[in-house]
């Protein structure tokens, strides 16, 4: 999973990152950015990660900034020392929202929510034989090779090679 950290205190970043290593190997930080016009630069440039650790209060302004100036697609779980903006959180993009100091079963808790809302693991649905045998009846059989057109009163054979697109309209299809 790929995740970046929006903090603006580097011992508060690397305490995030420390965390999410113990917790998950699979977690990889992209970036850590600590202001408003950094990760404004860097959502319009590209594109968004899994996840996205984000404290409110940065060194320009507040992260709530960020959403007004380019679109987040990603999930958010916010970090802070905020409770007042916790409403406010949760119309953006959160899946939850950690007071500091974080604490790592909080972090795990919240990472836990984050999966089972949006990886959710997709396994294909079982075929029969019956029905793989006539899927594979249906792909074996040779697809036309021409078409009987009306033209005016008459029809004519088209060979497929010479049609590029067929159209309806008024019940007549074109």
């Amino acid at each position: 999973m790929k995740v970046i950290i929006i903090e603006d205190e580097h011992l508060t970043a690397e305490r995030i990152r420390t965390l999410l290593n113990k917790i998950d190997s699979d977690i990889t930080v992209l970036k850590v950015i600590d202001s408003v016009s950094q990760a404004v630069k860097w959502f319009g440039q590209h594109g968004s990660p899994d996840l996205v650790f984000m404290d409110i209060q940065l060194a320009d302004g507040i992260s709530f900034d960020i959403f007004d100036r380019v679109r987040i697609e990603a999930p958010v779980i916010f970090i802070t020392a905020y409770q007042e903006y916790a409403i406010r959180a949760f119309k953006v993009n959160s899946v939850d929202y950690l007071l500091k100091p974080i604490a790592e079963h909080d972090l795990k808790a919240a990472l836990d929510k984050f999966k089972s809302l949006f990886q959710r693991e997709v396994r294909p649905p079982e075929i029969g034989s019956d029905l793989l045998d006539s899927i594979r009846q249906m792909i074996s059989k040779p697809y036309k090779t021409r078409f009987m057109v009306k033209v005016g009163d008459r029809i004519k054979s088209v060979d497929v090679e010479h049609i590029l697109f067929f159209y309806s309209q008024q019940k007549g299809t074109f």
